[in-house]
């Protein structure tokens, strides 16, 4: 179950990167608060409409704290989303990419002082190799740091702790329930946002706008794949895995998205783009290789 877990999860993460170029030309006509509430309000939608058919089929016993562990899940996942975009607002993209990637590095952190889950040294050289190759992919960027860094840097630890209370309440509840709070407490936040940051309200679900093809093709795709199936998938898959390979897992996102620009929109790859591509494969593979244990020692007599 543990490879049909990893190979589950990085299917979702091929399609948050495959759907990255579809978001960027949605934002051009949406502002990202509004665009994630809408987004994630379908999602709830989506996830409804299967929980409404097996809800008589599911016993009462075992729920216990889930809207709790859900809301928990969600604040977590609404943070990262909404301190990466107004970050965005003072830093660059490049920097941001990478700031944002450190949370593969902080979740094994987290695991083991949360969690207590011990790392192995395979797991460390390919969290090494992975960070190393986010720099490359994204830092193009050396200026000194600023209050956008910070609050994407906050987005990073925000990210890192949806997967580590994922890991936490996965085992135990409902993942179909548990995803359905957890997208909904998002896009709820994201509407109280999409409100206050708004300066122009009147155009927030502008006809106008909503109907543009770039943003409902964007919000059904993103919706019903890279929300409700990606956000369901993890939270049913983290039972299975641990918090760190999910990280080294995500950690491949910008290898989609930047591959699937070059297909798409015809984006160039720099030397060192694809150099960083292959360090956080190599890292991703690299921390799935078995540990080698070693053999006790035995004493014999002569």
């Amino acid at each position: 179950m543990n490879k049909t877990a990893d190979f589950s999860l990085l299917f979702v993460v091929f399609i948050w990167g495959v759907t990255f170029v579809m978001v960027q030309n949605a934002l051009s006509f949406l502002d990202p608060f509004t665009f994630n509430a809408v987004r994630f309000f379908m999602a709830f939608v989506f996830l409804l409409i299967p929980y409404l058919f097996t809800l008589n089929k599911k016993g009462k016993n075992g729920n216990k704290g889930l809207f709790k562990a859900g809301f928990h899940i969600g604040v977590w996942l609404f943070l990262g989303y909404g301190l990466q975009t107004i970050g965005l607002n003072y830093t660059t993209p490049a920097k941001t990419g990478f700031i944002t990637g450190l949370s593969v590095v902080m979740v094994p952190v987290f695991s083991l002082l949360l969690l207590k889950h011990r790392l192995s040294r395979n797991t460390i050289i390919g969290v090494a190799a992975a960070t190393i190759g986010l720099y490359l992919m994204t830092f193009a960027d050396r200026s000194n740091l600023n209050i956008g860094d910070l609050l994407v840097f906050l987005c990073a630890i925000s990210f890192a702790m949806q997967i580590i209370t994922t890991a936490k309440y996965a085992k135990t509840l409902p993942a179909l329930p548990l995803t359905l709070i957890q997208v909904s407490t998002v896009s709820l936040l994201s509407f109280v946002s999409a409100f206050i940051f708004k300066e122009n309200h009147s155009v927030i679900f502008s006809s106008e706008v909503m109907l543009q093809r770039d943003v409902w093709t964007a919000l059904l795709v993103t919706a019903a794949l890279a929300t409700a199936f990606a956000f369901f998938a993890q939270t049913f898959f983290q039972a299975y895995t641990t918090p760190t390979r999910v990280a080294l897992i995500f950690s491949m996102e910008p290898v989609f998205a930047a591959l699937s620009s070059y297909i798409l929109i015809g984006e160039k790859l720099t030397s060192a783009s694809i150099i960083g591509c292959a360090f956080i494969f190599l890292g991703m593979i690299f921390a799935e290789l078995p540990v080698k244990k070693k053999k006790p020692v035995t004493q014999g007599f002569s």
